[in-house]
């Protein structure tokens, strides 16, 4: 029996290789949020239904390739792993379970920067989220940070830049940003958008249009851009006059939701803006990296998410309805579920309630929800 790490995990769906998941979880948990990707296939028995033996599934399950087991926190995997293995399959567990694949990022290198420096992408595959370093001249920029500060601590720490300043688009609502305790972490600056800040109880750099910060010696300035739908605040950056990071706002498959403050038929209006004429005066050559993705499929072949605004203005169906009142039905008729925990997240983000790890982690366990079906 193997014990399969998250980041083993990350590579094989990246790379779309075959692999078959057998997870123990019970039937509502795993129709809500599963491991996904082109070559993974699935068998959902809960463990329950296995402790007296797998004989109603041995002609479900492959007997020439591994076998991986995947319960909620790891416990309920290792006990029917064992079983299997003792049937004589190949089989390994998910060491963590679906929390720890929630929290796995993958640094995914962008591009060289024209100016110096580097750009990565962090693609938190079990959860949609995608996060940002801009590294020149022995510094580093973050933007849209997880919880998960390590990673990005660590990531700069083997680079040898020193993380001068932290940046979330919006008040995040889906997930908890890692911002402000990387700024305390390293002295960085913190900012963050005045109009989604104003119930913030610490201290921030205001982020408004036309900000402009620059990072190390060469010349890579982050241009904000207001573009306000998903939430009131809502900030694009330009990075280096060839990316733009749309937030929340824009995604490669579909746009932002513009209700999670409950005020979707206000904010409609502010989410047409932004895309339809904001959007519209930039490059068609700039390069969208979105703060989430939504499906698999959204990934290129090197794991990373991103697409020039041209393509997305050709095939976003969400850029492509003519008629105003049109638009306003399909964005308000078509949003899914609220995001697990969205309330205590945003009281979390502004620094209104400090739960514990463990409470954290149960807050934003599940999908991304971010976007327009």
């Amino acid at each position: 029996m193997r014990t399969v790490q998250s980041s083993e995990v990350a590579k094989r769906v990246i790379a779309k290789e075959s692999l078959f998941i057998l997870d123990v979880r019970n039937e509502g948990a795993f129709e809500d949020w599963k491991i996904e990707g082109e070559q993974v296939r699935h068998l959902n028995v809960p463990y329950f239904d296995l402790l007296d033996g797998i004989e109603e599934i041995e002609d479900q399950l492959p007997k020439d390739e591994e076998i991986l087991v995947v319960c909620a926190k790891e416990g309920s995997s290792i006990m029917v792993a064992e079983i299997l293995e003792e049937a004589g399959f190949p089989v390994g567990y998910l060491s963590g379970g679906m929390k720890a694949w929630s929290e796995y990022l993958e640094p995914v290198k962008i591009a060289d920067l024209k100016s110096g420096g580097e750009l990565y992408q962090f693609v938190r595959l079990g959860k949609g989220c995608l996060s940002y370093m801009v590294m020149s001249g022995g510094e580093a920029a973050i933007i849209d940070a997880t919880r998960m500060t390590d990673v990005y601590l660590d990531f700069a720490a083997q680079r040898g830049v020193k993380i001068t300043n932290v940046l979330d688009t919006h008040l995040h609502a889906d997930h908890i940003s890692g911002g402000r305790q990387i700024a305390i972490a390293t002295g960085a600056t913190y900012w963050l958008p005045p109009k989604d800040a104003e119930e913030a109880v610490f201290e921030y750099a205001a982020l408004e249009g036309d900000t402009f910060i620059q990072i190390g010696d060469t010349k890579i300035d982050i241009q904000a851009l207001y573009s306000p739908g998903h939430t009131i605040g809502s900030t694009s950056f330009i990075v280096d006059d060839s990316y733009l990071m749309t937030g929340d706002i824009l995604f490669i498959d579909s746009i932002g939701r513009p209700d999670l403050a409950g005020l979707a038929e206000d904010w409609v209006g502010d989410l047409r803006e932004s895309l339809y004429s904001r959007y519209k005066k930039l490059s068609e050559d700039l390069i969208v990296l979105p703060a989430h993705f939504m499906i698999i499929d959204e990934l290129n072949e090197d794991g990373s998410v991103a697409e020039k605004l041209s393509v997305l203005y050709e095939k976003n169906h969400g850029l492509n309805i003519q008629d105003e009142k049109e638009f306003r039905e399909l964005v308000t008729d078509n949003l899914p579920p609220q995001p697990n925990a969205y309330q205590e997240i945003r009281q979390m983000n502004m620094g209104k309630i400090e739960p514990d790890e463990e409470t954290q982690r149960e807050m934003e366990i599940g999908p991304n929800r971010c976007a327009v079906r």
